[in-house]
């Protein structure tokens, strides 16, 4: 049998590596959240009071222009992506970028829900389509940063200012971990329980005056569901992004958001965010470079995610890596490491803002642990 290496001394002090709900920021506690809000209705003052309250922190944190509107919708990041859809596609061509799970999903929709045939391009795990191959006459689909597959897109350059389409930017695992070129981007969605560490189950949207134009000038030819719709006599209903949300949200979650965004305050707002997730990256990514059964499922550094890091292991099939992740998490070492279900066998570490980069550190010895452990069995 082979000779086990001696179980690590040290555990990360918080073990959360979770891809989505993520870790919650450093030093959170329940007892922290206010709740002032609590029992009371969100169309009440304070109600109203507390979501334009965390409309406007995530404006500011993400320098979002005045020109951007930013409404908190229904069904965590899907919905938000999918209300989109469903109100401005089919004015135009549509170009379908998909290199993981959740693009070829917005191709599902497209193709089986909405019948609007779009132009499909794709890549496998690991590696993105050409963009430089988009047709920008037509609306684009894309995911800014591929959380399955730890790929993303190297900036916006590729997104043409004179574009006639719109840019749809599915952008979850990305706004609060990269530098977003607001101009470029139309429509983009994300849920608090990615970089912010906040609960599930409600989306933001955020359309830029372009989005807006095409939602007031055009009709889509399929129904649209109560909390889809966006316009009333042809006009944007304001009030969904003044806090004045279409059903209704939790506001607990919403406090836990507000928390989370006045956190990101105390380390540097948006650039302190990104250089948090950047410094968990480049620890794991020495993590990986100084072992020669680990690596990333993204080969080129330029498209390679810094939030949602994806990793092949070598000889791992799927029963291996489920063994793998099992065991550190029987040891209070990482939890929810295993990579996507629909993704090559391998591990996916979250290496966004709501993480420590010691945690990062103390994580390696427990993989060689893990790894060795599970070899010998």
């Amino acid at each position: 049998m082979t000779d086990l290496p001696a179980r690590p001394a040290h555990l990360p002090a918080r073990p959360y590596f979770s891809s989505g709900p993520c870790a919650k920021p450093p030093g959170w506690t329940p007892a922290n959240l206010a709740t002032e809000s609590l029992g009371r209705s969100h169309r009440s003052k304070i109600g109203k009071a507390r979501l334009q309250y965390s409309i406007d922190l995530m404006r500011e944190l993400l320098k979002l222009p005045d020109t951007h509107r930013i409404g908190i919708v229904p069904g965590s990041d899907t919905g938000a992506f999918e209300m989109a859809m469903w109100t401005m596609l089919g004015a135009k061509p549509v170009t379908a970028l998909a290199w993981e799970s959740f693009g070829e999903g917005w191709v599902t929709d497209a193709v089986k829900q909405l019948k609007i045939d779009p132009t499909v391009l794709r890549a496998d795990y690991g590696q993105l389509p050409d963009l430089n191959a988009v047709d920008w006459s037509n609306d684009v689909l894309f995911t800014w940063n591929g959380t399955t597959s730890g790929v993303r897109v190297p900036n916006a350059d590729w997104i043409p200012a004179d574009r006639e389409g719109l840019s749809f930017a599915d952008a979850t695992s990305a706004v609060f971990a990269y530098d977003i070129d607001w101009a470029k981007i139309d429509v983009a969605t994300f849920s608090w329980q990615k970089v912010l560490g906040g609960e599930g189950a409600h989306g933001v949207l955020i359309l830029g005056p372009r989005a807006v134009e095409r939602l007031e000038s055009y009709t889509p030819a399929w129904p649209l569901p109560k909390v889809f719709r966006l316009v009333s006599k042809g006009k944007l209903t304001e009030g969904v992004f003044k806090g004045e949300t279409i059903n209704t949200p939790s506001m607990l979650a919403v406090e836990d958001a507000i928390a989370a965004l006045e956190w990101a305050k105390t380390v540097g707002g948006a650039e302190g965010l990104i250089a948090r997730s950047d410094a968990n990256a480049a620890a794991l990514d020495k993590i990986v470079a100084d072992r020669t059964w680990l690596g990333h499922l993204a080969a080129d550094p330029a498209s390679r995610s810094k939030t949602s890091v994806c990793l092949t292991v070598e000889g791992a099939d799927e029963a291996f890596i489920k063994a793998f992740a099992g065991l550190l998490e029987k040891e209070h070492a990482a939890y929810d490491i295993a990579g996507y279900r629909d993704a090559p066998a391998g591990l996916r570490i979250w290496c966004g803002a709501t993480i420590d980069t010691a945690d990062i550190v103390a994580l390696g010895p427990w993989l060689d642990w893990a790894y060795a452990s599970v070899k010998a069995i």
